[in-house]
């Protein structure tokens, strides 16, 4: 039989003690071996030609975490609060004490009061009060101070005391747990009766380099062979996310319909955001719940004559025909910085620098809402937003376009009908049919005066948007939209190219 350099060795140190049960580190000591992956390697291969059996065990390894590591350095929180209470006056011994020395950082004091009052600690009145005698919580510090030092190089768990254990496990990051395989080696009576001259290490050559032709030990040198009819690995190149290929696709396919792209900031104003579209400022959407305002920068100015605009058609309805929504228009709630949450308020801005130029353009962006994450919500997603605005423009025209760019994308059943929305009239939902049933994808329709008037637009805009993770979901056969974003290599494989 064929046998490799490494092979040869590990069996040569086997049979040095051919009735004994072999371990990982003798068998490193005896091969002069500082990696277990030649023991691994070379074992198995022997096992596969009956000279050596093989026991293997699974075990659990423990080691210290981030936090215990820093316990083992400077001590455990209870050990040192311990220290600080048996060096102070008994009416030292106070909370404000405690939080004043410094032994606790603010967010460690009351976990280690928790830590105290289970080793019989009290605290009455404001001040700890020590158990008597004390002996039994020295042992338990000692104990435990020996268990993270014990788990410091790694400890198996049967070595390991299983009270200590259970305790430490509730603790958030002191120690942490592996999985492995122990195995052993033993010779069999075929790997005891091998003649030791099979056993001789030579050259063994796996790849002929121009070096090794150059000189003359190739030619007593063994060279390895090449099972051609063995299944080689699947090479696991790079791809794009599936999330990017799908948003590359969707541009490509809104570029070649004749649009032009555009982008935005993320941090905008509640006006551009919500006052510019018509959405009242008493609407449930404004609140704190469902949007997320910021403290720096909490306003953010606008231009006076947008303000006014603004306060106009909400108030009155302006030179529209609309009485507005009435009440009081704040300029200072219009100022309020925000994370935008749709991408109309690109298209919106872009309509404002440029409200007399004919225009077909998309964007597609992330935005924020603070949404309940669950299998179809998350509180940062993305959007595809668009809007024509050109002589005729009208919703025979948005309807087409979206039929069209849904059969590009591989629909071609589409359906709208009616919907409401603060900022469009009229206004419709998109529906495509999939596997047999309407999905509704996304909203659309022609902005309404009150908004393109104060923006001085010169022509109807039609206006379009939709969920980009509920399009992947679509595409990929999902249904749950947390699966786009979980790192899960495998799935990522096997998705289809888009």
């Amino acid at each position: 039989m064929e046998l490799t350099n490494n092979e040869k060795r590990m069996l040569k140190a086997l049979r040095s003690r051919p009735s004994d049960t072999w371990g990982l580190d003798e068998v490193l000591a005896a091969c002069d071996w500082d990696d277990q992956v030649h023991a691994a390697g070379a074992g198995l291969a022997l096992a596969e030609n009956g000279l050596v059996e093989i026991d293997s065990t699974k075990t659990t390894i423990w080691t210290l975490g981030p936090e215990g590591v820093a316990a083992v350095e400077n001590g455990l929180l209870e050990q040192r609060i311990w220290d600080w209470l048996e060096e102070q006056s008994e009416g030292a011994r106070g909370m404000k004490d405690l939080q004043a020395s410094g032994v606790t950082s603010k967010q460690e004091t009351g976990i280690g009061i928790g830590l105290l009052k289970g080793l019989g600690c009290s605290l009455e009145n404001g001040a700890f009060a020590l158990p008597s005698p004390t002996d039994a919580v020295i042992v338990t510090l000692v104990a435990r101070k020996s268990f993270l030092e014990q788990c410091q190089k790694g400890a198996d768990e049967t070595d390991l005391d299983a009270d200590l254990l259970v305790h430490f496990k509730k603790r958030k990051g002191l120690i942490e747990s592996t999985d492995g395989t122990t195995r052993t080696w033993t010779l069999t009576e075929q790997g005891r009766t091998i003649s030791d001259s099979e056993l001789d290490e030579q050259l063994q050559v796996v790849q002929i380099t121009p070096e090794l032709l150059q000189g003359e030990e190739w030619r007593d040198a063994d060279f390895k062979p090449y099972d051609v009819g063995l299944d080689a690995p699947v090479p696991a190149g790079g791809r794009p996310h599936p999330m990017m290929a799908l948003i590359e696709r969707i541009r490509s396919i809104f570029l070649e319909m004749g649009f032009d792209e555009i982008d935005g900031d993320f941090v905008q104003t509640a006006g551009w955001n919500m006052d510019a579209l018509f959405i009242p400022q008493d609407h449930p959407a404004r609140e704190m719940q469902d949007t997320f305002y910021l403290t720096d920068p909490e306003k953010i100015p606008i231009d006076k004559k947008h303000l006014e605009d603004w306060t106009s058609i909400h108030e009155h309805g302006g030179e529209t025909g609309s009485t507005g929504w009435g009440g009081k228009f704040s300029g200072d709630e219009s100022q309020k910085g925000l994370l935008r949450t749709h991408t109309t308020v690109n298209t919106v801005q872009y309509l404002a620098n440029a409200p007399d130029v004919p225009c077909r353009v998309f964007g597609i962006g992330r935005v924020f809402r603070k949404e309940t994450i669950d299998r179809t919500h998350l509180p940062e997603f993305h959007q595809i937003e668009g809007i024509i605005m050109e002589p005729g423009a009208s919703l025979p025209m948005l309807v087409t376009t979206l039929k069209t760019f849904y059969e590009k994308m591989g629909y071609p059943e589409v359906r709208v009908r009616p919907a409401y929305f603060p900022y469009t009239e009229p206004s419709l939902e998109v529906e495509v049919k999939w596997r047999g049933q309407w999905l509704e994808l996304g909203g659309a329709g022609i902005f309404r005066p009150e908004v393109t008037e104060p923006l001085g637009c010169e022509w109807p805009v039609c206006a379009w948007g939709m969920g980009l993770e509920r399009l992947a979901m679509l595409v990929l056969g999902l249904d749950d939209i947390r699966q786009l974003y979980i790192s899960d290599l495998e799935w990522l494989r096997n998705q289809p190219l888009l």
